[in-house]
């Protein structure tokens, strides 16, 4: 009997499905974004207590770094907490453009879709 011990491949923190890659890459072609990454986070505020954080920024120590479909998401330590298992993705329909946070952790959101609680 053996007692070394396996561990599984950690999930990634954050999933970019092809769409949100796309659009970020669209987003990452303009001149005042050249050399920046997409960064996610969460913030105090909202409706339900807690937003949804899209900018632009450079990595910085500690962060994670996900990588999908050829684009970089940087996510800090403190927002991993909040956003592990979330898919990002982008809507680009009539009733509505602009990313889509489908979080499993969020036990109530708001009507928009931007703010949450857990």
């Amino acid at each position: 009997m053996s007692n070394i011990q396996t561990e599984e491949k950690p999930k990634t923190i954050v999933v970019i499905t092809e769409k949100a890659a796309e659009e970020i890459k669209r987003t990452l072609e303009k001149d005042e974004n050249k050399g920046m990454l997409v960064r996610l986070g969460i913030q105090g505020g909202g409706c339900s207590g807690l937003s949804y954080k899209l900018s632009y920024d450079t990595p910085k120590e500690k962060d994670h770094q996900i990588e999908m479909h050829g684009v970089s998401v940087l996510v800090d330590r403190k927002s991993a907490i909040y956003l592990k298992g979330m898919t990002l993705d982008f809507n680009d329909s009539l009733n509505g453009r602009g990313f889509v946070f489908k979080n499993p952790n969020a036990t109530n959101t708001c009507g928009c879709g931007e703010s949450f609680s857990i």
